[in-house]
């Protein structure tokens, strides 16, 4: 990531609420969805799904707008980690010294540069800047649609398997680096809804809470708004028929 403003809905524009998204009530979990077939979740699988696409719809194409400003372009990677017990999904924790959305969860990424020729190459960049992770290593399998923050981004998520591979994070934005099983995203159950109320109308959201069973302390990261929103989409695509 080139700045911390580069980023999709990373900078707090003015008017943006400071709230902790824990303390905001469970409206509504959705256990009666059906979890993704493991055996869908395999390397194979995720290619031969995203050569031939199935007909689907996003359930989510956005957020809200709470700033008014011109809509800018950017994208993030799906990183997909081939690991020996399953693939994970790579993400990152933000910086507790960034002076916006600090210690928040996110996909690397960030806005378009105009030498970027594709989303592809803003979500690769962006990945090796904030993570170090290397772009001639990620097998990019596909493109998600576009998701819009509230903030003003249009936000493109780049798929990509890639090996298990040493990262250096960048201190200054990135405070850690951690994985949640595929397994875990692709089951509804582990999705949760929020709901509040500002600015004149009632605004909701998805929350991915994940305990890291190889934290000592049992850390658990609170995987909320436009990362889940865009994770919730990536199971709807994985579960459509």
């Amino acid at each position: 990531m080139s700045s911390p403003s580069s980023s999709p809905g990373f900078q707090r524009p003015v008017g943006i609420p400071s709230f902790d998204p824990r303390q905001v009530p469970i409206s509504g979990r959705d256990s009666h969805l059906p979890a993704v077939a493991r055996l869908a979740q395999t390397e194979q699988a995720l290619r031969q799904r995203f050569a031939k696409p199935p007909v689907w719809q996003p359930e989510l194409r956005g957020e809200p707008a709470f700033v008014e400003r011109p809509v800018a372009e950017a994208a993030v990677l799906l990183p997909l980690v081939q690991r020996s017990s399953g693939l994970t999904v790579l993400l990152t924790q933000r910086s507790a010294q960034l002076s916006s959305h600090s210690g928040q969860v996110a996909f690397p990424g960030g806005r378009t540069d105009p030498e970027d020729r594709d989303a592809i190459a803003t979500a690769l960049r962006e990945a090796w800047e904030e993570v170090g992770l290397a772009p001639q290593r990620a097998q990019v399998l596909g493109s998600l649609p576009v998701y819009t923050t509230g903030s003003a981004f249009n936000v493109t998520p780049v798929v990509a398997l890639v090996p298990p591979q040493p990262l250096k994070p960048n201190p200054q934005e990135v405070a850690q680096v951690f994985e949640v099983p595929l397994a875990f995203i692709l089951d509804p159950a582990n999705h949760q809804r929020h709901r509040m109320f500002w600015q004149g109308r009632e605004r909701e959201w998805f929350a991915m809470p994940y305990k890291d069973p190889h934290d000592p302390l049992g850390a658990e990261h609170f995987i909320w708004g436009a990362t889940a929103g865009m994770l919730r989409n990536f199971y709807r695509f994985m579960a459509a028929q």
